[in-house]
């Protein structure tokens, strides 16, 4: 299965940020599953294949980005490149700290849909539309 018939999971526990993040996406061609929790979201990549991880650095339930991250490194290193943080919390030194540990490509929020898409195409490739 190519990248393009797979979906982007999406891991964000805000409803208004999942919800911009999935039209800018399907916007652009790309199927989107969105989960609002780390631990849901390792449920999905343990249970399926994606395209790429778009994952918020916090989120409830003990299990955030880096854990993830982490997870994604072990079990599906194929998947690690195809990883994209999203975070408001760069002024955190944990998280500057986690991001510079990890290497993952990151964008701040608030952020614009144009450059999620920009980041979205040169992380994970291109959508189908």
């Amino acid at each position: 299965m190519t990248i393009a018939n797979r979906a982007v999971l999406v891991i964000e526990d805000e409803a208004s940020v999942l919800a911009f993040i999935r039209a800018a996406l399907e916007r652009c061609g790309y199927a989107v599953v969105g989960v609002t929790s780390g631990v849901r979201g390792l449920e999905m990549l343990a249970a399926d294949d994606y395209a790429g991880v778009i994952s918020d650095m916090r989120t409830p339930g003990g299990v955030g980005g880096q854990e993830v991250y982490r997870w994604i490194a072990q079990f599906r290193p194929e998947l690690a490149r195809r990883m994209l943080f999203i975070t408001g919390d760069t002024v955190n030194l944990q998280t500057l700290q986690a991001l510079r540990t990890t290497g993952v490509p990151f964008i701040e929020k608030p952020f614009r849909a144009q450059e999620l898409m920009q980041m979205v195409r040169r992380v994970i490739g291109a959508g189908e539309g």
